[in-house]
C-alpha cells in the first residue's frame, strides 16, 4: 500500500470517526426506543453508519500510517459498545432471544482479559475472523433493526455471526497465553 503525507488535522480523521461512533450510540438508543415496535430505518440508519465508519477509520489509519495506541483499543471498543448496546436492546424489545446476550460475556471477558495483558506490553491485533464476525454482526444486527419481528433469516444471520465471534474470541485468548510469558 503506497504510504501517504497527510497534515496533522487530517491525521486525526480515524480517531475522530471513532469518537463519533462513541458519541453516536445515545441517538442509536432514543432512535430505536422511539421506533421500538420496529422495524426501525432511523436506528438501522445510525447503526449502519457506525458500521461503516468502522471500516473507514481502519482503512484511513492504515492507508495514511497514522495507526495510533489510541486507536487501536478505542476502535474495537466502541464497536463492541455498539453491538452490545443493540444486542440489549433488541433483547429487551424482544426481537432477539435472551441467549444473544452471550455476546456481552464474550466481549466482557476480552475487554478484561485485555486489561489484564496491556500491562505485560501484549500487542493487541485484530484478527480477520473477528473482522468477518464484527461485519458480520453489524449487518446482521442491522438486518434485525429493519425488517418486521418474526423475520427469520436476519436472526440466522445473526448466530452465524455470534458462533463467528466467539470462535474469534477464543482464538484471541489462545493467542495471548502462547505469546505471553507464564
Amino acid at each position: 500500500m503506497e504510504q501517504r503525507t497527510v497534515s496533522s488535522p487530517v491525521r486525526q480523521i480515524p480517531n475522530a470517526l471513532t469518537l463519533l461512533r462513541f458519541a453516536a450510540i445515545p441517538l442509536f438508543i432514543w432512535l430505536l426506543l422511539d421506533d421500538r415496535a420496529g422495524p426501525s430505518w432511523p436506528a438501522g440508519i445510525v447503526f449502519g453508519l457506525a458500521a461503516f465508519t468502522d471500516q473507514l477509520d481502519g482503512y484511513l489509519a492504515r492507508r495514511w500510517r497514522v495507526e495510533s495506541p489510541f486507536g487501536k483499543v478505542a476502535d474495537p471498543l466502541a464497536d463492541r459498545l455498539m453491538i452490545d448496546t443493540a444486542v440489549v436492546l433488541l433483547v429487551a424489545l424482544d426481537r432477539l432471544p435472551w441467549i444473544a446476550l452471550i455476546i456481552l460475556v464474550r466481549d466482557l471477558i476480552l475487554v478484561g482479559g485485555y486489561r489484564f495483558v496491556a500491562p505485560r506490553d501484549y500487542e493487541l491485533e485484530v484478527s480477520r475472523l473477528g473482522k468477518i464476525a464484527t461485519w458480520g454482526l453489524y449487518a446482521s444486527i442491522g438486518f434485525v433493526l429493519v425488517t418486521s419481528e418474526g423475520t427469520v433469516w436476519p436472526i440466522v444471520c445473526f448466530w452465524i455471526n455470534l458462533f463467528l465471534a466467539v470462535i474469534a474470541a477464543g482464538q484471541y485468548i489462545l493467542r495471548a497465553r502462547k505469546t505471553l510469558p507464564r
